[in-house]
């Protein structure tokens, strides 16, 4: 029943993504070197492509339910992947991507009062739903940050973390998007990325909504010389947490 359920989820959001805003590409855009464009691509596909990696269409407000169904804490162990990250009061972190606000509430908790978590999407209908689990919760330490495609919206060097769960995978412009995340840390401040490992065959999850440890280390090494290699969690359910520190 249990996998059922699962199956059923994921099936669920390549119907939610289907629905989803599908890009189109200006000009400007086609012309970056970083790049490529095909008008066969998979189904899941935006049909623009990066180091060798199709990109992903977006989960819209329309998949809520999905981020906060039940089963996920069982699926993905939350309360592991937050203790893991070794928050401490006073804080500032960011959740880049954070969808309906599922992680961001949940830092919030361990950052405590004095410390700031920034929830940051671009679209507002995540943001509105992130503002009123906050406000209901009573956890005035949330900060809906509205991002854009290629900008974070964060401040130079003013956060210590920034996580990133099940949604790098699906920047459009992930290199743009990873310099302006980047230079939002603070010196030896950490990047947590959380993607479904795409080794695995057995991870219920539509193929371009996973990846493998060894892309997302071909393409963090674009950014050698700013970010180092400083960890990896082996020990959540079905998903790699890899960590990188900012050192320039």
């Amino acid at each position: 029943m249990f996998l059922y359920l699962t199956v059923f989820f994921s099936f669920l959001l390549g119907a939610i993504e289907s629905q989803a805003h599908h890009r189109k590409f200006s000009k400007k855009d086609r012309s970056s070197i970083r790049y490529s464009f095909s008008a066969k691509h998979h189904s899941q596909s935006t049909g623009k492509s990066y180091q060798g990696r199709e990109l992903a269409e977006v989960m819209g407000a329309a998949g809520i339910p999905w981020l906060d169904r039940p089963q996920r804490q069982k699926e993905e162990d939350l309360l592991q992947l937050v203790e893991s990250l070794g928050l401490k009061k006073s804080m500032r972190v960011a959740a880049i991507g954070a969808g309906s606000g599922v992680l961001s509430l949940m830092m919030a908790k361990s950052v405590g009062k004095t410390g700031m978590v920034y929830a940051v999407d671009s679209q507002k209908e995540m943001l509105h739903a992130i503002k009123s689990k906050a406000k209901k919760a009573g956890l005035t330490q949330v900060k809906p940050v509205l991002g854009s495609l290629k900008q974070s919206g964060l401040k130079a060097q003013s956060i210590d973390l920034a996580l990133m769960v099940d949604v790098y995978h699906e920047f459009s412009h992930p290199y743009e998007m990873m310099d302006s995340i980047i230079k939002s840390l603070k010196i030896g401040g950490r990047i947590a990325l959380v993607e479904y490992r795409g080794e695995d065959p057995k991870v219920p999850i539509k193929l371009l909504h996973k990846m493998t440890l060894k892309q997302i280390k071909k393409e963090y090494s674009l950014f050698k010389g700013r970010l180092k290699f400083s960890g990896l969690y082996r020990k959540l359910p079905r998903q790699h947490l890899v960590f990188y520190t900012r050192i320039n």
